[in-house]
């Protein structure tokens, strides 16, 4: 009787064993599901890839300078007698700006004139009296001879006395005088700068990005802080083929100067590239990125769940972005609480920016 009471005990102890072990069993799941059911809910901000307009001005400062800028360079040695030409004075291309003592080259320029002179009608002489027969080859090979070396010298000696007046090559303005009377003058030595404004030009250094966005002959608009509403049109003029050590390649435009509007050379230009022109494009907020802009990904809620895909972006514009590869338009991307997610986790929207 004992023993079965015994029994009796012992199987109820284990029913009960049994019925709390169900029980938390039943419970840990409950909890299971219930962060589960959290894990599926994870909020967060959307926003859709649409199209849009994408900024693509190209624009950039470089320094205005006239398109002649010539130093004025002596190839003479000899004492300053006149100087005729002041700071700010406009000449003509070939006008005298400085006189150096010509006495002994125009002394020297004479003699080597009358010897070319004299030289010469001997050739001429002793070619008709070679052609009757009255002199032999030698001697017209000999006067010959003369006559060069009297022709050379000749025009060596007129070079020296012209290089006495030191012109300027180019019309302008001079912009800088380095001699006074009775200086000393040599051969190399600049004496003066002159520089034409009537057309002038900007060198600006474009990305590499950009510089194959343009061509020789493509319109430029250039602004000015002194004339901020006027606007000068320029063109390219060239494109270099070798980069700088940081990848920029140099281009020089430009430009008329304006009677109305005169500008100097070493002004500022803000110079705008009007041949890259805004385009339509795929387009997403910036704070879409997870990660670098150098490795660019989002994550994409397609039914409900998160995947972190990789993108191309193309042009940057303030907060927005091109996206040039890994989207379609109408693609649903997180915009926030992306910190929270990983890759496949279920999502919950809880906004979407229009």
């Amino acid at each position: 009787m004992k023993k079965a009471k015994l029994i009796v005990v012992v199987v109820v102890a284990i029913a009960a064993i049994v019925g709390i072990l169900l029980k938390n069993k039943s419970e840990m799941e409950a909890k299971a599901n219930i962060a589960g059911a959290k894990l599926s809910e994870i909020p967060v901000s959307v926003t859709a890839v649409k199209k849009g307009l994408v900024k693509q001005s190209l624009s950039m400062v470089g320094t205005i300078v006239a398109e002649n800028d010539v130093a004025i360079i002596s190839e003479t040695q000899g004492k300053v007698t006149h100087v005729l030409s002041e700071i700010g004075d406009w000449r003509q291309a070939g006008a005298v700006l400085v006189q150096v003592d010509d006495e002994l080259k125009l002394a020297e320029f004479k003699v080597r004139k009358v010897d070319y002179e004299k030289a010469q009608k001997d050739y001429e002489r002793y070619q008709e009296l070679f052609k009757q027969g009255a002199i032999s080859e030698s001697q017209l090979e000999s006067t010959r001879l003369t006559f060069e070396a009297a022709e050379a010298n000749f025009i060596v000696a007129r070079r020296q006395y012209e290089d006495t007046k030191i012109k300027t090559p180019v019309t302008g303005v001079i912009s800088a005088r380095d001699v006074d009377l009775g200086d000393m003058v040599q051969p190399g030595m600049v004496v003066a700068n002159v520089v034409n404004i009537s057309r002038l030009k900007v060198n600006v250094n474009v990305p590499e990005t950009d510089v194959f966005k343009l061509k020789v002959g493509d319109s430029v608009a250039v602004a000015t802080d002194v004339y901020p509403n006027v606007i000068f049109d320029g063109k390219i003029k060239s494109i270099s083929d070798k980069a700088d050590q940081v990848h920029n390649y140099p281009v020089e435009i430009t430009l008329k100067n304006s009677k109305q509007h005169p500008l100097k050379s070493g002004m500022f230009g803000h110079v705008t590239f009007l041949s890259i022109q805004d385009k339509e494009g795929l387009m997403l907020p910036r704070s879409v990125l997870v990660g670098s802009i150098k490795e660019p990904q989002v994550y994409v809620v397609e039914n409900g769940v998160a995947t972190l895909t990789k993108i191309e972006v193309g042009s940057t514009t303030g907060t927005s972005l091109e996206i040039s590869n890994g989207l379609k338009e109408g693609d649903t991307v997180v915009l926030s609480g992306q910190q929270n997610l990983r890759n496949g986790i279920p999502v919950k929207i809880v906004s979407q920016m229009p």
